[in-house]
């Protein structure tokens, strides 16, 4: 049962409760009559009474990688060495999002590993965390060959676990790293230029787009932006850094 029917039952609980109460009623009665109102708490309201469980609701990270199990689900199988699901903290404040798996991630399971890894690992520590504490994923889960840009219908198979991925975890704020990962998540063509630097929403989550860590590897003028961006996300979540 996840926190809202918990909450949920015990408001029907105290409401029950109190009518009761006010009948004078000092007592529970645990007739077959009672007990059938009981069971049928939070369903009177649908008219047929055919509100479905929710399956999704409150899974963990954990289900949701034994579902998408050794993925064939598009031709990225075929290639990979690994399946590369994510990795951090599954009750994050802060998830990081970005492209898909490259050389060193598909080689070791693991995302953000090789030299945009690397760069994001200390990014991470110069807002005053580790990467214990967050949590790193991937649009796609599979590294395309030659590190080409992914294919929309390889993101089509995809997506569906990223978001599953983000609702287990419901963090407080979302960096999404460059244009596949922003576009992707927030459904535009914008471009990522224009996208960074200002907070979008995502299920009403914080999303901040900026550039990905490889760009910046290429483009180190661009560091400069997305510090900038870092600390709007730092202001949000309450950090002060390492130094402060």
């Amino acid at each position: 049962m996840t926190t809202r029917n918990i909450t949920e039952t015990l408001e029907e609980v105290r409401r029950t409760l109190s009518s009761m109460a006010t009948l004078g009623i000092a007592g529970f009665d645990p007739s077959p009559e009672a007990m059938e109102r009981v069971s049928r708490w939070g369903i009177a309201e649908d008219p047929k009474n055919e509100i479905p469980p929710d399956p999704k609701c409150g899974e963990s990270l954990e289900e949701i990688r034994a579902e998408l199990g050794d993925c064939h689900r598009c031709p990225l199988c075929e290639s990979r060495k690994n399946l590369v699901f994510g990795d951090g903290d599954p009750r994050a404040r802060l998830v990081f999002v970005g492209e898909a798996p490259g050389y060193d991630e598909d080689i070791q399971g693991v995302p953000f590993v090789g030299k945009a890894g690397k760069l994001l690992t200390r990014i991470i520590q110069a807002m005053g965390l580790d990467r214990s504490q967050v949590y790193i994923c991937n649009i796609l889960k599979c590294r395309p060959p030659g590190n080409r840009n992914p294919l929309p219908e390889e993101i089509e198979q995809c997506i569906p676990f990223l978001k599953r991925q983000l609702d287990a975890i419901s963090p407080d704020c979302i960096c999404a790293m460059g244009k596949f990962a922003a576009q992707t998540l927030l459904e535009t063509q914008t471009p990522i230029s224009r996208l960074r630097g200002r907070f979008s929403e995502y299920n009403g989550i914080r999303l901040m787009p900026t550039y990905h860590p490889a760009y910046l590897l290429r483009n180190p003028e661009k560091k400069r932006d997305v510090w900038e961006d870092v600390q709007k996300i730092m202001d949000v979540l309450g950090l002060k850094g390492p130094n402060k």
